[in-house]
Formats: structure tokens, sequence, C-alpha cells
């Protein structure tokens, strides 16, 4: 081996060979890029113009420095530490997470097939449904048959059977005789959350009867906090974390007020929580919830040791699509990832069908080696707080925090989380104002409001459980733009041809180009097809006639559009054209446009929607009266 030199530096400075940068440079670099749009406000602050905001209303700047970090932010702990914003458990024993599956099926033989199967491939523990459609309380013997119930924790969602479904996993236990010091998992009391999807009372006492049911169980939790529930009704991050923050405090007081300790209380409750593809948002709601705890706990009078809060995180199921399902993959990747970093205890994974029925074993197994990649292989899991000292995450997390508190707060003054009225006139807001932006495409859905496979094999399953509803609505984000696909599917069905829109190309290839291959996409999301044709004014209405569609739209640059739009769009009006729209902006020409029979506009942020529906109901129509006639 060779010796040290002697005249090696002290220490090593990555960055020496590199000049300072400061932030004022950095605005003018970015203001001389912001110049060469037309639409550029040269006094505007070139932050700003990057920037963008949350449904918090939580500013996303483009730059952070430790000059952005509030106090709060600079003071976030340690792992295991108060505020537990980095994470509720320092003991390296337990690094990592718990890969925990969740299991629906109503048939109880295959339900225990598939549990042992994930089990033995990488799932730790269990989380049941259990109701109508789903998993029978009576077959919980059957469905938990060679479970070693010390070994791989089970998880009850049996919404008002809770007591019975709590009841029959104790007594399985007790005739496998389990030693009560070793039963984990939770016996799922949500009563709040029941209620708030089925709009019935909550039965608040039930989180007491659940407690004492789980008193002999020292590592047992009776009590579940689902904020899913109210993700799934279109919350904000920040709003989900309020409600749950209200329903925890309420079964706080329930228990309290029946005897129990502020740090038993604190100890009996699971929080269930969200995480989507929007991969920062997720890590910092995670570290953010925590917070929010310990803030409880403290003024609660809770020991620090009992205010560490257990987190499952679930990736969202308003996200998932039926259509182009394998894009799900991509998006509870980057979810169980932002999980993983934002410190849950537990994280499912849902199978990317879910949102189509009963998973198959494909699905199931794909979704378990997804966490088994960024666990194992990864080694996610040996890392704790991988976002910590991150100035954007730390500064996300502190405004998320500081939002969330601000709506506990009010929520909490307004009747609490179990007033659903309350609940509701929180999240109602924000549910309108994303879906206007899904609408929109504001918030793009890669493979159905964007990209979308007109050729795709639509998957097939068998029916999942009915979930119990009236109360908070259960969205998808791409139901809307889904069902205008199924309406394009069944015309093809029905006639043998996809609803089509013919695109005129309106002169030289660099004039439509752009244009041209936005428009076919932007149609796609509603199931239409394109036909494109170019050339003169008469050659377009001859292609229009002979290509079978009944609605146009022209493409080009707004200088072409300045010299030939209003002739094309007369020329297709005289060809049969029931709709005529074009691609851009209305600008000067709308009056012209309109006197010669220009419908509306195509462009990036237009009611995408509202367009696509219009333009299906103009080619079903036609295809509808095209169908009587040839029946007469």
């Amino acid at each position: 081996m060779t010796a040290q030199s002697d005249d090696r530096p002290e220490q090593l400075d990555l960055a020496a060979d590199f000049p300072m940068v400061t932030r004022d440079q950095w605005r003018e670099l970015v203001n001389g890029v912001l110049a060469k749009s037309a639409s550029h406000d040269p006094d505007r602050d070139p932050e700003l113009a990057l920037a963008s905001r949350t449904y918090d209303d939580v500013l996303i700047r483009p730059l952070y420095t430790v000059t952005d970090l509030s106090a709060a932010a600079r003071q976030t702990g340690l792992p295991g530490q108060a505020p537990f914003v980095r994470g509720a458990t320092d003991d390296d024993a337990v690094l990592g997470w718990d890969v925990r599956q969740r299991q629906i099926h109503p048939e109880p033989k295959l339900a225990n097939i598939a549990i042992l199967d994930d089990l033995e491939n990488g799932v730790t523990s269990l989380w049941l449904q259990i109701g109508d459609g789903a998993i029978s309380v009576d077959d919980l013997p059957t469905v938990l048959n060679g479970v070693y119930l010390d070994l791989a924790p089970v998880v009850l969602d049996a919404g008002p059977r809770t007591e019975q479904a709590a009841a029959a996993l104790l007594a399985l236990v007790a005739d496998r005789g389990v030693p009560a010091d070793e039963l984990q998992g939770s016996l799922g009391a949500d009563p709040i959350g029941y209620a708030s999807r089925t709009g019935s009372a909550p039965d608040i006492e039930q989180v007491v009867r659940v407690a004492e049911m789980a008193k002999d169980f020292p590592v047992l939790r009776p009590i579940t906090v689902d904020a899913t529930i109210y993700h799934d009704a279109g919350a904000s991050d920040g709003e989900e974390l309020a409600i749950a923050a209200s329903v925890g405090v309420a079964y706080l007081r329930a228990l309290t007020a029946a005897g129990h300790s502020v740090d038993e209380a604190m100890l009996a409750m699971e929080f269930r929580y969200a995480v989507t593809d929007d991969q920062f948002a997720s890590i910092a709601k995670l570290r953010a919830a925590r917070r929010i705890w310990d803030r409880i706990g403290q003024l609660s009078g809770a020991a620090e040791a009992a205010r560490g809060q257990a987190q499952h995180a679930v990736t969202s199921a308003a996200m998932m699509t039926r259509r182009d399902p394998a894009v799900n993959m991509l998006r509870t990747t980057v979810a169980c990832f932002a999980a993983a970093a934002g410190g849950a205890s537990a994280i499912s994974v849902a199978p990317y069908d879910s949102a189509i029925g009963l998973s198959d074993d494909l699905a199931r197994r794909i979704a378990r080696n997804t966490q088994s990649v960024l666990h194992d292989e990864a080694s996610l899991g040996r890392v704790t707080d991988p976002a910590g000292g991150s100035w954007f995450v730390e500064a996300l997390t502190d405004e998320l925090a500081e939002a969330a508190w601000a709506k506990f707060t009010g929520l909490e003054a307004a009747g609490t989380a179990a007033d659903l009225a309350a609940v509701e006139a929180l999240i109602a807001p924000t549910r309108a104002k994303r879906a206007k932006n899904i609408a929109r495409r504001a918030d793009p859905i890669t493979g159905v409001s964007e990209f979308p496979s007109l050729e795709e094999t639509l998957l097939a399953r068998d029916a999942a459980p009915s979930v119990p509803s009236g109360g908070l609505p259960r969205l998808r984000y791409a139901a809307d733009f889904e069902v205008l696909r199924d309406r394009a599917d069944a015309q093809l069905a029905q006639s043998g041809s996809r609803p089509t829109v013919f695109l005129a190309a309106l002169g030289p290839v660099p004039a439509h180009s752009a244009r041209l291959g936005f428009t076919t996409n932007f149609f796609a999301a509603g199931g239409i097809a394109a036909v494109v044709a170019t050339g003169t004014t008469e050659e377009i209405a001859e292609a229009f006639s002979a290509s079978g569609a009944t609605i146009a739209c022209l493409c080009s640059s707004d200088a072409v559009y300045g010299e030939h739009a209003a002739a094309a769009a007369s020329a297709l009006t005289e060809a049969g054209a029931k709709q005529i729209w074009l691609a851009g902006k209305a600008g000067e020409r709308a009056d012209s446009d309109a006197q010669a029979g220009v419908t509306g506009y195509v462009y990036a942020r237009c009611d995408a929607l509202a367009v696509l529906t219009s333009a299906l109901d103009a080619v079903t129509s036609s295809a509808e009266t095209s169908a009587e006639q040839v029946t007469s």
C-alpha cells in the first residue's frame, strides 16, 4: 500500500473549482431567457414568473436557499425526536417500512391463497376489507388459515362491523395461543370516517369500546384515522391533514373522557394518508402530519415518547385510471417512493388494475415487487429521512404544516370533523377547482387526457366489492374523460367506425405541424380519431366530403389563419361540417371567424372536457341520424 501524502488537504471542498453564483446572477440569467417570450413582462419578478401555487395556496418557487427557511423549518430535530418531522422513530431495528397489502376478495379460500402468496413474496402485514361484497367476518378463520398472527400484523377495515371483526380476530388469536404482547396491527375503529363515507351519524363511543377490547394487547392499535376518505373526496393535502388531525382529536377526547391517559390515547391510533405521483408534495405531507400531531400531543400534555405518529401511506385511489392502466405502475412507484422518503411506517401500493375491478395475480405481484425494489434493491429502507435538509422539502413541509394547522383550527371552530357539513364546506371549493383544472388539462392525466392510445385493449376484471356511499363523494380524476372514451368506443362497436374529426392543415408544414400534433392529441382524449388533409381550399373541402367526418378543425399559424381561415371554414360549412373548430385562441379574428362558421377554439388550457363533449354530441347524433336513414 502507498502511504498517504503529508501535504494532502485537511478538508475536501468539492465546489472549490467552481465560481460562486449569487441569487441575483441566477435571476439575471432567468430574465434573459424569459425575455425571449413575446408575452414577457420585464417588470415581473422572474422567480414569481416561474412559480406555481398548490391547492393550499402554498407558493412553489423555482429556487430555494437556506434564507427561504423559517425558524421552524430549520428546527426539524432528529429522527425519533420531537417534532418528529424527520421520522417517528430512530430505532435501527425497525429501519425501513412495513409492506402492507390490501385484500378484498370475497371468496375466502381464494383470499387465503392470495394472502399466503403475498406473505411468501415480500409482504409483511395484511390489510383486510370486511363487509358487504368483501371478506365476511365469519370467514376470518379461513382467510387467515396458515398466517402466523404473531409475525404478520393484521389491520382490519370493517366499518359498522368493526366490533364483530375485532372480536373474531381476537378469538382466533386466543385459539392459536398467540402471546398478547406479540399481536400487532390495528382493529381499525374509525366511526367518523365511516360516517363521512355514508352520511350517517358517527358512533364515536365505538373507539372506547374497541380500545377496551384491545386493552390486554400492548402493541395492538385499536383505532385507525383514515384520511384517504377525504383525499378521495377531493381534499387538498392541507385539508386532508387538517381533517385527520380533527378526527384524531375527537378520538383523543373520547378516550381520555373514558379514563384513558393522554399517552395511551395517542398510542392507540394509526393514521392512514394518501400519497400521489406528486412526489415532493407527498413527502412534505407525511412530514407535516407528524409535526402537527406532535403539536397536538404537546398541547394535550402527552409525553414525547407517545407523540410520534404511526403512519400508513396508501397510493391514491383517486389518481388511478381505467384507461391505459399500465401507466398506474409509474404513478404508484413514484407515490411509494414518496411514502418511503416521507417516513411512512407502513405502505400499501395499489395494483395497477385496481380501478377496474378485482386485481389479478400479476397486478398484485407487481405491486409487491414495486416495494421490494425500492426497499431492498434501491436500499431506500436503509435511509432515514432522505429528503431532510433539502431547502425545498423543508420549506414545503413547514408551509404545508402551517396551512394545514390554520385549516384544522378553523374546522374545530366550525364544528370538528364529526360535522360532515363542516368537512364538506372545507373540501368543496378545492374539489371544484381541481375539476376545472382537470377539465382544462392543467392537471394532465397521462394516457387519458394527455397522450391517449386509441388502439388500447381494455382490461376485463371481476367486479370489486362496492364501497359505502351516501356521504362524501368518491372521485377518480380521470373519470369524466373516461366517460367520453366509453362513448366513442360504444359508437365504434355499434357502427364499426370510430368518431373522427377532420383536421384541415392549412399552409406549409412548418406553419401547421405544431398545432396539428396538438389537436390530434387533444381530440384523441375524447376517443375521436383524426383524419388529416392539406391543400387548397377546394381540395380540403373535397377531402372532407370524402372522409365521412362531420366535424372539422383548422390547424395552422396565426399568419396563415389571417389569409385562409375564413375561406376554409366557409368551404367546410358548405361541404356539410356540423362543427368547425380552430386550433389556437380567437384573438382579433373572432367576429370574422364566427361569420365564416367557426364553432370555437381549441388551445392549451381551454375547457377540453366541454369541447370534446360538444364534439362527441355532434358526431354521435350524426351517426344516429345515418343509422335511422339506413333503417328507414
